[in-house]
């Protein structure tokens, strides 16, 4: 139910953090990889943990926000496996500061990185999807697509659109068998939240004191999900907003 063996990923932002931990999840399950990433360096180094694994794997330097790229990008990996079965749209970022601090280009950065990006990569790629007979959608959301605050006003905007961008191509698409669901990170050990602990130094202690679980997640708590969402166990399951958080979100 969970084999992925011969199926085609591409994650965008696979080159570090949650991407590549749901790579690995993936590549682990059999599945080939296209990592997605702007940094060549961090690409070669997520290629080369991914095909110790033993799965075919490629890297590919692409900037999400422009759609001719990510056609290019996209007619390399078909040309070069075949076919396109998933992908996993998370590449994103984040500008913390509060909203009176916030410059109308940096909106457009990270609406365009986080959210942007997502419907070109999935327009771009359905016709792959829907050329294999159905595929699968994952895109990123965040807690903060469920809650604000005062120093995520572009971000959480961005994820709160990505729910809605996930139910709409869920409906849209549904005919095509294709499954489209967003998945929710928590607090989770990456580059991301490194800076967030920096600017907020009682930020750690907080999240722990929330978290039932007891602890700040890794990119590897990733991988099920990953692997749930990609695969035949969650073929009647489209359009969901499934938080990966240790429970912060249901916390009082």
């Amino acid at each position: 139910m969970f084999e992925l063996s011969g199926k085609v990923a591409i994650v965008t932002g696979g080159n570090g953090g949650i991407g590549l931990g749901m790579a690995l999840g993936l590549a682990k399950v059999g599945a080939h990889i296209a990592i997605f990433g702007r940094n060549r360096e961090k690409n070669a180094a997520a290629l080369s943990e991914i095909e110790d694994l033993e799965v075919r794997a490629s890297a590919h330097v692409v900037d999400v926000t422009n759609a001719p790229a990510i056609e290019k990008a996209v007619k390399d990996v078909t040309g070069r496996y075949g076919g396109l079965d998933i992908l996993v749209n998370n590449a994103g970022m984040n500008i913390g500061v509060r909203p009176e601090e916030l410059s109308e280009k940096d909106w457009h950065t990270v609406l365009d990185t986080n959210v942007t990006s997502a419907f070109l990569c999935s327009k771009i790629c359905y016709p792959e999807l829907q050329n294999a007979g159905g595929g699968k959608i994952l895109n990123c959301g965040s807690m903060y697509s469920l809650f604000g605050a005062s120093f995520v006003p572009a971000y959480g905007a961005s994820k709160g659109a990505m729910v809605q961008l996930t139910k709409s191509l869920a409906v849209a698409w549904a005919a095509d068998n294709i499954q489209v669901n967003c998945f929710l990170p928590g607090w989770i050990n990456t580059d991301l939240t490194a800076g967030a602990k920096k600017r907020i130094p009682e930020l750690r202690d907080n999240v722990l004191r929330r978290t039932p679980a007891g602890r700040w997640g890794e990119p590897k708590d990733l991988e099920g999900i990953a692997v749930f969402l990609a695969s035949e166990a969650s073929d009647f399951i489209t359009g969901a907003a499934i938080p990966v958080d240790g429970g912060y979100t249901i916390s009082g």
